[in-house]
């Protein structure tokens, strides 16, 4: 029977790049919580695009697809679900909006982690909705050709209630140990709760809500500005090959949490470095929208389209970066490569 206990993390001997990116994400995490005074407006944009990004994101790992206009509509207009798809990414949006707006109130237990679950798929109306699973299920991986083969075996389903029981209590004994560093626990549990597979449908994403609201509790709202899931489905290849070294081994407690420990704080890293590049063009006082286009486009070491502006400087509208972009072509500072919505620019 597996055994959950996260006392190794008090003495884990981990490789140097973890201290690379920890440094990283505490440095630019303290200086987040600088800017956050300073350019309130900048952060409410993020907000806003963070939101919509993580909504497709998760969504778009596990193969549930829309447009994105529809994805804008259904997170920001609270547009009506049109088909199957939109109900599953309504109900992530949902369950998303509740960690964000309440994981100060909450804290990690079964009725939490079932009542996600209940809202992830409450537009579906299905009736295992917020219940664990009660017939026992494998997960299969897909060759090229058509043929597929067991990928993992979770745990049965009359063992889930215990497993996950014993996982919390893990997890709530390691959060309060001083000793253990907070963000090498999180993925640990994750990848625990990844094995249990705990649920019929749904457990992918309800580990990346867990993610987010293990982060809450650490005291990092990185996901609140920078979508955690979009950088995921951007290398869910790297993600899935660091879930399949980690969980070897699992059930006999032999297996090695390193390399998915490795590729969550990777994923973190890039979240902060992608907000640290939103402020790229920031100093400790305010600079003017012009200014931080002009900055943004001749700092770029490549051409760079409005698109990318627009994801770099969220909070200036597209006709203030055209009228930037026109005045400088016209004084002959940048240049134009290509034409009409593929154009990029560069110094």
């Amino acid at each position: 029977m597996r055994r959950f206990d996260y006392s190794f993390l008090r003495n884990i001997k981990v490789p140097v790049n973890f201290m690379t990116f920890t440094n990283a994400i505490y440095t630019i995490k303290n200086l987040e919580e600088e800017k956050k005074n300073i350019y309130p407006d900048i952060f409410t944009a993020l907000q806003k695009i963070a939101i919509v990004q993580s909504v497709k994101g998760s969504n778009e790992i596990e193969g549930i697809v829309t447009t994105d206009k529809r994805i804008e509509e259904i997170v920001n207009q609270s547009s009506a679900p049109r088909n199957h798809n939109e109900q599953e990414i309504t109900g992530y949006k949902n369950a998303l909006n509740l960690i964000h707006s309440d994981s100060d109130k909450m804290s990690l237990n079964e009725d939490l982690i079932l009542n996600l679950h209940k809202i992830l798929l409450e537009k579906i109306e299905v009736s295992y909705g917020g219940s664990y699973k009660t017939e026992d299920n494998i997960i299969r991986e897909s060759y090229k050709d058509g043929t597929s083969f067991v990928r993992w075996v979770p745990v049965s389903s009359q063992d889930t209630p215990k497993a996950m029981k014993e996982l919390i209590l893990a997890y709530m004994e390691a959060r309060d140990y001083s000793l253990i560093d907070g963000l090498l626990l999180i993925p640990c549990v994750i990848l625990d709760f990844l094995c249990i597979h705990p649920f019929r449908d749904g457990n992918g994403r309800i580990s990346r809500l867990l993610t987010l609201f293990l982060l809450y509790k650490s005291g990092f709202d990185i996901s609140k500005y920078i979508s955690f899931e979009e950088q995921i489905n951007k290398m869910k290849g790297n993600y899935y090959e660091a879930l399949k070294r980690s969980s070897i081994g699992w059930h006999d407690n032999k297996n090695d949490y390193i390399p998915f420990i490795e590729n969550f704080l990777y994923t973190l890293y890039l979240c902060y470095k992608e907000l640290d590049k939103r402020f790229l063009t920031l100093g400790t006082k305010k600079v003017s929208k012009k200014k931080r286009i002009e900055s943004a486009i001749m700092n770029s070491f490549l051409p760079i389209s409005k698109k990318e502006l627009q994801a770099l400087l969220p909070d200036i509208s597209l006709t203030t970066i055209e009228a930037v972009l026109a005045s400088m072509l016209n004084d002959g500072k940048i240049k134009k490569i290509g034409s009409t919505k593929s154009a990029k620019y560069i110094k």
